[in-house]
């Protein structure tokens, strides 16, 4: 009688999950304060160098950078409610979601099947393929019962993007110092919100 199928703890980081990040993680701020990686197509050209994910020759454009800034921002977006950003509106959300519903249409995916299973993969190259490639790791993250562990620190302005490690898919945080920050920020504005209301 063959081992029952161990079950995938939800502590391991998919592989879907570190693609994603490394795409998402491309924004000015950030526990260490990184530049803006899309701010125009040469920084974006140094980017997709720097992940082997293109060459010298490969051509980017002001509007693929604009581009990839708009998907990452939407997704991150998403990421900050998963995260429950309480400054992230129900307006906000929906303006994202729409976004990336406009997104999916224009980087199609097509099902690989094999004899261990199916995945997504893009249907172009370039460009229009990483674009695609990180709509394929969102699918398949959705799939695996993990999206919802992917979030953005709800701490502004760091909204580093991580994978939800905590038992009970509690993390708010990218790290303790953001949580500190966000504390401390919290603190300060009751005060501030008591010392008004005594004054009246």
């Amino acid at each position: 009688m063959p081992a029952p199928a161990t079950e995938r703890s939800p502590l391991n980081q998919p592989a879907a999950a570190d693609t994603l990040l490394r795409f998402l993680n491309t924004h000015a701020s950030g526990p260490r304060q990184l530049p803006e990686r899309f701010a125009d197509a040469r920084t974006m050209q140094a980017w997709l160098l720097e992940h082997g994910l293109g060459t010298e020759t490969t051509h980017v454009t002001e509007a693929d950078a604009a581009g990839a800034r708009e998907l990452r921002d939407a997704l991150i977006t998403v990421l900050l409610a998963h995260a429950g950003d309480p400054n992230t509106t129900p307006d906000a959300l929906a303006q994202a979601e729409e976004h990336l519903r406009g997104i999916a249409v224009r980087y199609p995916l097509t099902t690989v099947v094999t004899a261990t299973g199916a995945t997504l993969t893009s249907t172009q190259t370039g460009i229009p393929g990483l674009f695609g490639t990180a709509l394929a790791s969102v699918t398949e993250l959705a799939h695996a019962g993990l999206w919802d562990r992917l979030r953005a620190c709800r701490h502004d302005p760091c909204h580093f993007c991580f994978f939800d490690r905590t038992r009970n898919s509690s993390a708010g945080y990218c790290g303790p110092r953001c949580a500190s920050r966000a504390s401390m920020r919290a603190y300060r504005r009751r005060m501030k919100e008591q010392a008004a209301a005594s004054s009246d």
